[in-house]
């Protein structure tokens, strides 16, 4: 489900239950009727119409906010939000409402203080739990968002989205463990989830167990085999598997060096040039002297 129907469904399930009776009333459930048909410019309408007939009431604005974030129109539903606030301080449903907007426009700093007094007025309340946990991961505090995701999951078992944030948020901190336990809680509630075996064989990868990986790939691609982005994956994970147990290179003894032998055309030169110097130095130091006369008598 995606982000916006998801905040809205929750929405239906809290602010909007029950209109109050009346002109306002009656155009606040039509506007109720075409939100979950989907048809979120005749919402706004309707809910504008419930605003005009009773002004403070803080579910016009908190309805027709939630019409106007469905439809994309972020700062517009932001705006209703905190109008529903200022007529109601203590709705809690509207503080939550305007932070989950904050986090949809990546403000995950100015949703916090949203979130925190939302819980303040409803303690008990797992949304506001959940909502402030999306805030956490984009602030990448991952330990908090562990916890809240936990909270969630205590008072919801059966709430898919908060074990796979947890399992995303556990992955971050290399809790991989409890991350593969999230993941599998996932896969055990709905075999055919394609989605998480991919996770999970991706979890499986940073722990370098590349048989378990190549085993979610596989199951991921019998269920999507047009997925090439887990094809990819798992021919990574096959090379480095193979890579792992390829058996070490074998050992090369160095072939040694023969040494030279004293007679080489170096040493020969060498020789020669001494052999030159030795004859000059030796006619140098002879060089002028009379020849000795012999004085035998013949």
């Amino acid at each position: 489900m995606a982000l916006g129907a998801f905040v809205w469904s929750i929405v239906l399930g809290t602010a909007l239950a029950k209109p109050s009776a009346g002109g306002a009333g009656a155009h606040m459930q039509k506007g109720i009727e075409m939100a979950q048909q989907k048809q979120y410019d005749a919402a706004v309408g309707e809910f504008t119409k419930a605003i005009e007939a009773n002004p403070k009431d803080p579910r016009g604005y908190t309805n027709r906010g939630t019409a106007y974030r469905a439809s994309s129109r972020l700062p517009d539903a932001y705006a209703d939000f905190s109008k529903a606030i200022e007529v109601a301080p203590k709705d809690e449903v509207a503080y939550r409402e305007r932070g989950m907007t904050a986090v949809m426009q990546s403000q995950f700093d100015a949703a916090l203080p949203d979130f925190e007094k939302a819980i303040q007025l409803k303690p008990d309340d797992p949304f506001a739990y959940k909502f402030r946990g999306y805030a956490e991961i984009g602030l990448n505090q991952w330990d908090k968002a562990v916890a809240d995701f936990t909270l969630v999951i205590q008072k919801q078992p059966d709430d898919a989205q908060s074990y796979d944030r947890r399992a995303w948020a556990n992955r971050n901190l290399k809790n991989y463990d409890a991350a593969i336990a999230d993941y599998t809680v996932l896969i055990q509630k709905n075999p055919n989830d394609a989605e998480h075996l991919v996770k999970r064989g991706s979890t499986y990868t940073a722990m370098q167990d590349y048989e378990k990986a190549i085993a979610d790939y596989q199951a991921a691609l019998k269920l999507k085999p047009d997925d090439y982005d887990t094809v990819q994956r798992l021919q990574y994970v096959q090379s480095m598997l193979a890579a792992k147990n390829a058996p070490p290179p074998p050992s090369v003894t160095p072939t040694p060096t023969p040494k030279a032998g004293l007679i080489t055309p170096l040493n020969v030169g060498l020789g020669i040039a001494v052999l030159i110097v030795i004859a000059v130095v030796v006619r140098f130091l002879t060089r002028g002297r009379a020849e000795e006369t012999s004085t035998r008598v013949r």
